[in-house]
């Protein structure tokens, strides 16, 4: 039987890639961090993962471990030495501390073993371009041996899955929609058996239209809610006045898509009603809390906000809506986010220009700069 290792057992770990893996016919390998999480998998013969809205079934996970990396590496590269496939879902920020961890099953690895197929499942743009640098850092002088070990292939996934529901073990809900696009090119003809999958011969215009519609509008979502007091994704879009300043985000989104890409205005406006839709599904009870967090990695220069406003000011579109997206954002309060609470005590010790720069990348000759500066300033004048 062919073996995955999938890094990151937490709920899309279980509930989305894992799944897929597992109906591949994979025998699955879950490595973390979290020691009662690797030991509550361990100590489990199978687990549910549930749909929940319309259409939504019940999937039964077996045929998998877990283990510890950080308490067991030795165990983890093993693992990967003897793997077909690698995927992670630990966010983007984390894929350098995978790294070792893969180098190390990479140099364990046979000159007879066909090469590994590894995929980062992040939400990020070439997600797995990253984690292929941070592999050759890791291998120094043995970079060019090791990476001939592996195949790298960048993905785009969308999946929503709530936080995780209390007494529902390893169980994980999700809604019914997925998508898990994965770039062909690099596989040469022979790219590894994942039915759930599809492979495409260009991966930007999903890893785009995704990021730029589902990511942005949920982050955008989350922020307006937050600053108007609502609790939940659900709740937050059934307030007309949000429901109206995320399409409009959406909108402008979509006006760069298509300049970019030549994707289909048409289309594009059935896919922001569809993701809509999704974020409206009752029975998915995610919090703004959640979709939230991370908002410095969510300001940055490439991300959900400032990716597709500033390609937008470049092109002379509009981006009234994203930045009002973006001064929600800066509004974030949680006290149990490390980034949030980072972000406020920006906006309290440096100066506009210096927070723009800091936080979003831009310079001060982009066309996006003033009008991310005049959110920054109107935030900072509210305190």
């Amino acid at each position: 039987m062919p073996v995955a290792v999938h890094f990151g057992a937490g709920n899309i770990g279980r509930g989305f890639v894992g799944l897929l893996l597992h109906e591949a016919g994979y025998d699955l390998v879950f490595s973390d961090v979290a020691g009662e999480l690797v030991d509550a998998i361990q100590a489990a013969s199978e687990y549910t993962v549930h749909e929940a809205g319309p259409g939504g079934v019940d999937h039964v996970v077996t045929g998998f471990r877990a283990v510890n990396s950080r308490l067991d590496p030795e165990a983890a590269a093993d693992a990967v030495a003897s793997a077909d496939v690698v995927t992670t879902a630990v966010g983007p920020t984390v894929l350098r501390f995978v790294a070792p961890v893969i180098v190390a099953g990479l140099e364990r690895r046979g000159d007879a073993q066909p090469p590994v197929a590894i995929m980062a499942c992040e939400n990020a743009i070439g997600a797995t371009d990253l984690l292929r640098a941070e592999v050759e850092k890791a291998a120094g002088d043995r970079a060019e041996e090791l990476l001939g070990r592996a195949v790298f292939a960048n993905t785009a996934v969308d999946r929503i899955v709530p936080a995780p529901q209390s007494g529902a073990g390893i169980d994980v809900t999700v809604e019914p929609y997925y998508e898990w696009a994965i770039e062909e090119g690099p596989f040469r003809g022979s790219p590894p058996r994942i039915p759930g999958a599809h492979f495409v011969p260009s991966l930007a215009p999903y890893i785009e239209r995704k990021l730029f519609t589902v990511n942005t509008g949920h982050a955008a979502t989350a922020y307006l809610g937050a600053r108007a007091g609502y609790a939940t994704i659900a709740e937050s879009l059934a307030d007309p006045a949000i429901e109206r300043a995320v399409e409009a985000a959406l909108e402008e989104t979509a006006a760069v898509l298509t300049a970019r890409h030549g994707l289909d205005p048409t289309e594009l406006a059935e896919y922001r009603h569809r993701i809509l839709e999704r974020f409206r599904n009752p029975a998915l009870p995610d919090t703004v809390q959640r979709v939230g967090r991370q908002p410095l990695r969510k300001l940055s220069r490439h991300e959900r906000f400032i990716g597709p406003a500033g390609d937008a000011a470049e092109r002379g579109l509009a981006t009234s809506a994203l930045l009002r997206a973006v001064g929600a954002a800066l509004a974030f309060a949680d006290p149990a986010d490390e980034e949030a609470v980072r972000l406020q005590e920006l906006l309290h010790t440096r100066t506009a220009d210096e927070l723009v720069a800091e936080v979003t990348g831009l310079p001060e000759d982009h066309p996006l700069y003033r009008g991310v500066r005049a959110e920054v300033a109107a935030r900072q004048s509210s305190l």
